[in-house]
């Protein structure tokens, strides 16, 4: 589902449907970090506004532990357009 994030870039709308609505978020990062070194406060720490952390795997992968050696984040900020569904 995620295999593509990487390819976000800064201005890209990001659209989550939350109950019967579509909230926008902006997407203002996305940044690549190897999972030895991944940022746990930047990712999680508490926002004062809605924000969304989109995170997957990436870079090379490992055949040794079957895994990616990275993780790459998507930070967005709440924001653009946001509609109803029905």
């Amino acid at each position: 589902m995620f295999f593509r994030l990487y390819q976000l870039k800064p201005g890209d709308v990001i659209e989550v449907l939350r109950g019967t609505t579509t909230v926008a978020f902006t997407v203002t990062l996305v940044e690549q970090y190897p999972k030895n070194q991944f940022p746990t406060d930047k990712v999680y720490r508490p926002t004062p506004d809605a924000q969304l952390r989109v995170i997957t795997c990436g870079g090379d992968f490992d055949q040794r532990s079957l895994t990616y050696r990275d993780n790459i984040v998507v930070y967005a900020i709440a924001g653009g357009s946001s509609r109803p569904q029905g």
